[in-house]
This record gives C-alpha cells, structure tokens and sequence, in this order.
C-alpha cells in the first residue's frame, strides 16, 4: 500500500509512519561514500602519519552514525506526533520526541540560513519541536497532522524539493566516479612499484 493510499490516522486506525525519503537517504550515503572512499587510498599512496587501517575504521563508524540518523521516522496516531530512530540507535546519540496533540498550540515558522523555511510545533508548555519535512509522503502527513491540531497547513511545504536531490545525486554520482577513476590509478601505481 502506498503513502497515498492510506486514510488519516483516527483511533480505529493504525499509527502511520512516514520515514526519511528514499531519494535524500539514498544521495545522502552516496555523497558520504564519494567524500570519504579515497582517503585510506591516498593516505597509502602518500605515507600519510595518519594509516589506511584506521581510516578505513573511522569511515565505517562514520557510515555507521550517518545511517543511525537516517532512520529517523515520524509517527502520526490518534494521540499525536512522535519522531522516532530505529531501535539499535542509541537515545544518546540521536533522541526522538512525542508531542500529544492536545498540547500543540501553533506552527511556527522560521527562516534558515539558506532562504529557506522550517517549521516548529509550540506545546503548551513553551518548548518548541523541529516539524521532519524530510519524510516521503510529506504532503499526506501535513495533512494528517492538520486534520489533529485544526491549524492551517496550507502554505507548509518541504524545505528542499525532490528536484535539488537529484541535482545533488548527479553530482555525486560524477563524484563516486571521478573517485573510482582516482582509486584504480593509484592501485595501478602500487602494483607497478
């Protein structure tokens, strides 16, 4: 069943849970892996102080934390809105958080660095909470959350459109190739020495 095909979340229903967009969680290991594959290689290939093994090492612990963060989910119920990670993901290193609908007062925006708007929930109690806009199926859960809280969601949308990750995925693709090309040669150098 896809995310459009399912109904509003209500009590005799089952909580709906929107998970981080294949395309950013997709383009966000890619660009990880295109950023940090050459380094044990050169480190090799230049004496680096710093040896392959242990980078190979800090890259894995690395690719271990980016994936923990990419489990984020949301779930919408009857109740309210919780943001949740996976249940191997340490609450340390990444905390989710539940907000009961009655407690939502507003949606506020605010402005990033970048141009762009992003959303928090006031609770009652003052604290604010970081509305997810990274979710596939964002637009069903807007409208979910509006059908709970009664706010107007009209003029909410995603901080970045599917367009500009796919600009970044083709970057990064052209990136993960240019460093394959690099790896091979350097490989190529070693085996003739």
């Amino acid at each position: 069943m896809s995310d459009g095909d399912r109904s509003l979340p209500s009590a005799a229903t089952e909580p709906s849970v929107f998970k981080l967009a294949p395309l950013i969680r997709l383009t966000l290991l890619l660009l990880y892996l295109a950023l940090t594959l050459p380094l044990p290689f050169l480190a090799a290939m230049t004496a680096s102080v710093i040896p392959s093994p242990l980078l190979w090492t800090g890259i894995g612990l690395g690719g271990v934390l980016l994936y923990a963060a990419l489990t984020e989910r949301v779930v919408l119920d009857s109740h309210g809105i919780q943001v949740r990670y996976a249940g191997w993901v340490p609450p340390v290193f990444r905390r989710g958080w539940t907000l009961a609908w009655s407690e939502v007062t507003a949606l506020k925006p605010r402005s990033t660095g970048q141009g762009g708007l992003v959303y928090y929930f006031l609770s009652r109690s003052g604290q604010a909470y970081l509305l997810p806009m990274r979710v596939a199926g964002f637009n069903r859960m807007v409208k979910c959350v509006q059908a709970e809280t009664t706010i107007d969601m009209t003029d909410v949308r995603p901080l970045s459109q599917p367009w500009m990750y796919f600009i970044l995925l083709g970057c990064t693709v052209l990136l993960l190739a240019i460093d394959l090309w690099t790896v091979g040669a350097a490989l190529s150098q070693t085996i003739k020495v």
